[in-house]
């Protein structure tokens, strides 16, 4: 993760979705949201595809709307996918993704389990699983795994008398962690 934030700092645009995020997290989602679709247009569908994950990645976190937001971790995954095939992405990044996927399969499941689609959010809450290897021992890799836990513990309740009431499950996401930190 430090290695990535070093990048950061040389790469313009990995700073410019870092100084969204910063809006986002003092609370202007609204305005965040804008300058992230913004920036996302200006990169286009063929940028860095470390670009593209983190910024999808962000800007799921700014949406109200649950199909929205799983619209973007979607795309998300699809950028972290183009990274680990080894011709989309510099020789340096793409062992760091892999520890990505716990927090964007973890934000999948999030979005499949607010959609009433607990099914779907466990296959994403198992492949988080697989990946938790991954992880760091710092305080994203606790947040992520804490998440996952709790992702698990609430489906289990759903499925209990009450059979679940779709987007019954909370939010834990692993927000603005997969590109940036």
């Amino acid at each position: 993760m430090a290695e990535q934030r070093g990048q950061a700092a040389d790469d313009p645009v990995m700073t410019r979705i870092g100084q969204i995020a910063m809006l986002q997290h003092a609370g202007d989602r609204e305005e965040a949201q804008q300058r992230f679709a913004a920036l996302w247009e200006e990169i286009g569908p063929h940028a860095d595809p470390l670009h593209r994950c983190t910024l999808a990645h962000y800007m799921a976190d700014t949406q109200q709307d649950p199909a929205e937001e799983l619209r973007w971790d979607l795309l998300a995954l699809e950028a972290a996918d183009g990274l680990t095939d080894g011709s989309a992405a510099p020789a340096h990044t793409a062992p760091a993704v892999r520890g990505f996927y716990p927090a964007l399969h973890l934000n999948l499941a999030a979005d499949y389990a607010r959609l009433g689609r607990p099914d779907t959010a466990r296959d994403h809450l198992r492949e988080a699983r697989a990946h938790v290897d991954a992880l760091a021992d710092d305080g994203h890799g606790h947040q992520v795994l804490g998440g996952i836990e709790r992702l698990e513990r609430e489906l289990a309740a759903a499925d209990g008398p009450a059979q679940g009431t779709p987007g019954a499950v909370g939010r834990p996401r692993a927000e603005g962690e997969a590109g940036a930190g």
